[in-house]
């Protein structure tokens, strides 16, 4: 049954509209439905397709991906691209020209490139948080650019942190990695990222399923790395939102409302 919320806890209407576009990007479809639709293949015979030696050895190229994309991406200037390009259609550009690389080579080409199109990922996933007021140099706005990772990815039978909300998801990363907010140093990179890791393993084994498929080829192969990029930074434009809003309205307020847009409650 619909409620009103107190007034206290409304917001006003452009934030009204801001939020709820979060809440539909935060709560809405998941990254494994674009890919299975781009592939033809339904997600559970996606799955089954990546050899097993390959899925045994999932983690540790998410992990090696991420300590690139780390090395790479943190400390630069997100929204600045080459020539003077628009830093989204720039990100756009280098990730299917990647993901054509790696369809046109299949699994080993797909795998070859995931260093490249995670740092890319995390290159716009900044951008997005510079463009909501933070500053991805600091500590805790580069924790929230590599949770972003965490939030956009799927749950696997192991951890159902994403499963529960965009809230839960978040409490739950804070609680794992209570330290990153103020220092990111070398001795707590490791558990940091072996954190995230866990998560973005879930995504990144349905695109590595996608290109194990012989007939996915260049095309499909940029398309899919076109779908990984969009939904992650969609993603981090509605989380960086929300943090946006929390820091003008309050975050009870905030989370008052986005609860009630998620259950279709009237605020």
């Amino acid at each position: 049954m619909s409620q009103t919320l107190p007034a206290l806890l409304t917001l006003p209407e452009d934030a009204q509209t801001e939020l709820a576009k979060a809440v539909a990007t935060l709560e809405g479809p998941s990254f494994a439905a674009r890919v299975a639709a781009i592939a033809g293949t339904p997600i559970e015979a996606l799955k089954a397709r990546l050899p097993e030696s390959v899925r045994d050895n999932v983690d540790v190229a998410v992990r090696r991906a991420l300590e690139k994309a780390w090395q790479t991406a943190v400390g630069t200037e997100p929204r600045r691209a080459p020539f003077g390009v628009d830093v989204a259609w720039f990100h756009r550009g280098v990730a299917m020209a990647s993901g054509a690389a790696g369809g046109a080579l299949g699994l080993i080409g797909t795998l070859a490139e995931l260093p490249l199109s995670t740092t890319i990922l995390l290159r716009q996933i900044a951008a997005e948080a510079a463009a909501a007021g933070e500053d991805p140099k600091v500590p805790a706005t580069a924790a929230e650019c590599m949770a972003v990772f965490a939030i956009g990815s799927p749950n696997t039978a192991e951890d159902d942190v994403t499963e529960t909300g965009y809230f839960a998801a978040r409490l739950a990363l804070a609680q794992l990695l209570p330290n990153a907010a103020t220092s990111l140093t070398s001795s707590l990179l490791p558990g940091f990222l072996g954190a995230i890791a866990a998560r973005f393993t879930g995504s990144v084994g349905l695109k590595l399923s996608a290109g194990a498929i012989p007939i996915v080829g260049a095309a499909a192969g940029a398309a899919i790395n076109l779908a990984f990029l969009e939904h992650f930074r969609g993603v981090a434009k509605a989380h960086f939102g929300v943090r946006r809003l929390e820091r003008i309205y309050g975050p009870e307020r905030v989370r008052s409302a986005y609860d009630a847009l998620r259950d279709g409650s009237t605020a």
